[in-house]
């Protein structure tokens, strides 16, 4: 079947790792923020799109994410502000150049098309802007 990634918003990491604790992974989606976003795109893969596109930063170099809970079961991984700010704060141009040069990485797993990627940062985008708001941080729910 395949993992399965459900980005989230929490106030903090306690409440994130309760996350997957309090309710089944196919019952997720009554956090305060909305049904989350559920996709097939790793968090690692996400962080490195926002990273390369938007920052510049060599693929290569995207700093490892924020492990909350490993569990035999599923993870939970917090995306830093290192990844979410440049995403939150991005303009139209930032995230077409971003969705084009990502769509260009060679040897990488994910959607290739550039009008895909851009529609697939501005969700994220969104959802990265609710969090701020509610005093949310991002979070990833990874379950198989």
């Amino acid at each position: 079947m395949g993992v399965t990634y459900k980005y989230f918003g929490a106030p903090d990491g306690a409440t994130a790792a309760r996350v997957p604790i309090s309710m089944r992974p196919e019952e997720l989606g009554g956090d305060e923020l909305g049904q989350g976003l559920y996709t097939k795109v790793k968090p690692e893969t996400m962080a490195a799109m926002v990273l390369t596109g938007i920052e510049g930063i060599p693929p290569a170099k995207v700093p490892p994410l924020e492990l909350v809970v490993l569990h035999p079961d599923y993870a939970v991984v917090r995306l830093p502000a290192s990844v979410v700010e440049p995403l939150r704060n991005a303009n139209e141009e930032s995230l077409g150049a971003a969705a084009f040069i990502w769509s260009t990485v060679p040897d990488r797993r994910g959607p290739r098309d550039a009008f895909v990627i851009y529609r697939m940062l501005h969700e994220w985008q969104d959802f990265a802007r609710r969090c701020q708001e509610s005093g949310h941080q991002l979070y990833c729910l990874v379950w198989p």
